[in-house]
């Protein structure tokens, strides 16, 4: 029966072109608009490490005045001091964790035959590689003896790796960072992320970096950051050592969690680390605090989805209710124009339930069509927004989620459309049409 129906929603459409073509074009560039914001905020609130998101935390401590502009709305900064990063880094305490901050470099190999480039650099330990999972194509981290003893070390990205060695292994060669010579430890697979996590201070969106060296690199070669940097008190600083032991915030901190225990513990730690910074002078507030959150919690808290791609969202379902009221008047007149042919099947025997079937399967089959178009649309709407703004080039796309939502919100919408109109068209009294007839 539903092959039959197909096969009489086809006679129909092709018996009415225009109308027809009209409708799917309606509800194609609804769902392609809907599709294009939906697909963009659904990137941006996708879990980016699922299978352990729950056990990488990000800590904070409660160290500022009230009344600052630049701090969170629990009055506590997003970044840490490099005392306290480092400090709690050299914690006694069995952990992975890693500082790190966002900088840069001109990279080069000391030959005319490659021009320098700058490019963007991440100072981190080599636990960072470790908490979030990255790949080695050649090499590894470099050990803890080079961490402590010898950090001029490098772990390139494949990008990096590609254009300056070819793609070929190039783990103990050596690479210049401004002026001076790095050996390389290893080269991980470039990554590919929607959501920069891991620093949502300098760019929730922005590329990764391309170069990773160790954090220790930075008082010996007085690097700085390219990413923010707050300070909540007066201070007379003179050069950067005065930077590292200043209540300046512009580093960022990772812990691996893996048990609910050792969150707790890990907790008790910070607060005891604090009341210890206390009585040596530093945190003089009444009331200490810290924070401890996990990858979602952390992004929620930095509102990578705000409130506008939210508004932008339901404007585009706004738009859609727009298209399906402009099908839903298409229908009733092309349903009613029917009302004869549906008077003689209902004289023939045919029941209500079986022309409202008919009816229903036809606007489904131009909502399947209209879906299927309205992907295409989409397709377009994400590829001008991946050219217009780069660093939306991971966000603006379609997973399988979004490519399967398409067609049913297609479907839904054509349902809605034509619920009214199939409904009103099998009411049709056959005695009316026969008399006429």
């Amino acid at each position: 029966m539903l092959l039959h129906y197909i096969d009489l929603s086809w006679r129909s459409i092709r018996n009415t072109p225009v109308i027809s073509f009209l409708m799917v074009f309606a509800i194609a560039i609804g769902i392609g608009i809907t599709m294009t914001s939906l697909s963009v905020y659904h990137m941006m609130a996708l879990d980016p490490i699922p299978h352990k998101s729950s056990k990488i935390f990000y800590p904070q401590l409660q160290t500022i005045d009230d009344g600052l502009s630049w701090h969170s709305s629990d009055n506590m900064p997003f970044q840490l001091t490099f005392k306290d990063a480092t400090n709690l880094y050299n914690a006694d305490i069995d952990v992975l964790s890693s500082p790190s901050f966002r900088t840069g470099f001109s990279v080069h190999l000391n030959s005319a035959d490659i021009k320098p480039r700058m490019e963007p650099a991440r100072l981190v330990n080599r636990e960072f590689f470790d908490i979030f999972e990255r790949t080695f194509i050649y090499g590894q981290a470099w050990t803890r003896d080079d961490q402590k003893n010898s950090p001029y070390v490098v772990v390139l990205s494949k990008e990096i790796n590609d254009r300056f060695f070819n793609g070929e292994n190039s783990v103990g060669k050596e690479i210049f960072l401004d002026n001076k010579s790095y050996r390389i430890a290893g080269v991980t697979n470039d990554w590919e992320h929607h959501v920069k996590y891991y620093d949502l201070n300098n760019g929730s969106f922005n590329s990764p970096e391309l170069l990773y060296i160790p954090f220790a690199i930075a008082p010996l070669e007085e690097i700085g950051t390219w990413g923010n940097t707050n300070g909540w008190k007066e201070e007379v600083m003179r050069g950067y050592q005065d930077l590292l032991t200043s209540e300046s915030v512009w580093t960022q901190f990772w812990v691996q969690l893996n048990t609910e225990k050792e969150k707790d513990a890990y907790g008790q730690f910070l607060m005891a680390y604090m009341e210890d910074q206390k009585e040596k002078g530093r945190f003089q507030r009444d009331e200490l605090k810290y924070g401890l959150r996990d990858v979602n919690e952390w992004m929620e808290y930095n509102e990578v989805v705000s409130e506008d791609n939210r508004i932008l969202v339901a404007l585009s379902f706004m738009f859609l209710m727009v298209c399906v009221a402009n099908i839903l008047g298409l229908l009733l007149a092309k349903f009613l124009k029917r009302a004869p042919e549906v008077g003689v099947r209902r004289a023939l025997g045919a029941s209500k339930r079986h022309i409202f079937l008919q009816h229903i399967v036809e606007v489904s089959v131009i909502g399947i069509a209209g879906g299927g178009l309205g992907i295409v649309v989409a397709q377009l709407g994400l590829w001008g927004i991946r050219t217009t703004h780069g660093d939306y080039s991971n966000l603006a796309t379609m997973d399988w989620s979004m490519l399967l939502a398409a067609p049913v919100i297609s479907l839904m919408a054509s349902f809605i459309a034509g619920l009214y109109p199939a409904w009103l068209v099998c009411k049709t009294q056959p005695a009316i049409y026969l008399k006429s007839q």
